[in-house]
């Protein structure tokens, strides 16, 4: 990542050779060895970090005309503070593989002539000149250009770059799912719009089974566009190929999973179930609950009420230590009803992306990401008034 940046970003190339300590953390740019003043006037030495706007995977943009610092706040030659350094103190989550960078506050300083800096080279060079400048006056020997590189960067199961997360601030939030492989049991509608949100989540494998093949109806409750040549394919290949080129750590194969699918679970840290028959639900947890992994099963039941569809939206989540408690209580089908109408595909794709969304959202309550006040096993939503309704309580 490293070269890639500096020879397709020529202001960071300038940086490069102009002797900054130049890194790259995810999406931001690092420049260590920054010297500063302390109020005791003493000669300290901090980071600045800006944010990376990736246009492409090789080509960035600066975010704004702000950045940030790891350290105290800098002085003057005097021993007072730098008037013109607008900002606060902050924090900035950044990855494990930079503990020596840790973020405290952020700086706000326009160029007085245009009010927006041309690219990363300007920007950084009117803050150092801010921050250090009093510093190399009290302390001529020291400098910023100390023409050291910091190359090691995070390892990502994505293939662009996660702007989002850093735009957001919130990538030690995202770090909760880096040991995390996950399976997805069925890729029908629910199933699919599933797989599609955790491709986005830095999970570090996902495993997604199905045997069917991808029709015209399906294409109506599946996220993404549809092409001719997908149909009468596999599922699992169908969806490979969609997702294959924005992450890595994927595997779709077509499979029944069942008692007898030891290997296909194996060091799976948590497992998704969308699968509409009773039958099918029965033997998969069975097997998940056997070899203690914790999943959520999701369900949809729709009917006829008054000339409209009214129905409701079920999440259910077994734990590694209730689980079998849970399955006892009968709130998931493990066996067939006949007259259930789910059976006749009465599936809308809004209503499969509310169902995966509500997995999704109590996934990462589990993992720390979302703050979870109640914790709910058992989540009901109903169509016609839109309440949610939990249990909590075993």
């Amino acid at each position: 990542m490293f070269q890639k940046l500096v020879s397709h970003n020529d202001d960071i190339r300038r940086l490069v050779e102009r002797g900054y300590a130049v890194g790259f953390d995810s999406n931001y740019l690092i420049v260590r060895d920054i010297p500063y003043l302390d109020s005791a006037k003493q000669l300290r030495i901090g980071a600045i970090v800006a944010k990376l706007v990736f246009i492409d995977r090789e080509r960035v943009r600066q975010d704004d005309h702000q950045v940030f610092f790891a350290g105290a706040f800098p002085h003057n030659v005097d021993g007072t503070s730098i008037h013109n350094l607008a900002g606060g103190p902050t924090q900035l989550p950044l990855s494990e593989a930079i503990k020596d960078v840790v973020v405290e506050r952020s700086f706000s300083n326009k160029p007085s002539a245009t009010g927006a800096f041309g690219d990363f080279f300007e920007k950084i060079e009117s803050y150092v000149a801010i921050v250090s400048g009093p510093a190399m006056e009290l302390y001529p020997e020291v400098s910023p250009y100390t023409f050291r590189t910091v190359e090691t960067v995070p390892d990502s199961v994505f293939k662009f770059h996660d702007t989002l997360t850093s735009r957001a601030e919130i990538a030690d939030l995202s770090a909760k799912f880096h040991n995390d492989v996950v399976a997805v049991i069925g890729l029908g509608g629910t199933g699919a719009y599933l797989l599609d949100f955790l491709v986005k989540v830095p999970v570090r494998e996902i495993r997604a089974f199905d045997l069917d093949a991808f029709h015209v109806h399906n294409a109506f409750r599946a996220p993404g566009r549809l092409e001719a040549s997908e149909l009468d394919k596999p599922k699992v290949d169908v969806y490979q190929a969609r997702y294959e080129n924005f992450r890595t750590g994927l595997s779709a194969k077509r499979r029944f999973i069942s008692t007898s699918s030891l290997d296909d679970l194996e060091g799976v840290t948590f497992a998704f179930v969308c699968v509409d028959k009773g039958s099918s639900r029965l033997g998969v947890f069975d097997l998940l609950l056997s070899k203690g992994i914790p999943f959520i099963d999701v369900g949809m039941g729709l009917t006829r009420k008054n000339g409209s569809l009214n129905g409701m939206l079920r999440t259910t989540y077994f734990s590694a230590s209730n689980g079998k408690a849970v399955r006892e209580k009968g709130l998931a089908e493990l066996s067939e009803d006949a007259d259930n109408l789910y059976r006749t595909n009465i599936q809308i794709s809004e209503l499969n992306a509310l169902n995966a969304s509500l997995a999704v959202i109590r996934f990462k309550q589990l993992r720390g990401f979302y703050f979870e006040e109640i914790p709910h096993f058992h989540l009901l939503l109903e169509i016609g008034d839109l309440k949610i309704v939990g249990e909590s309580e075993l």
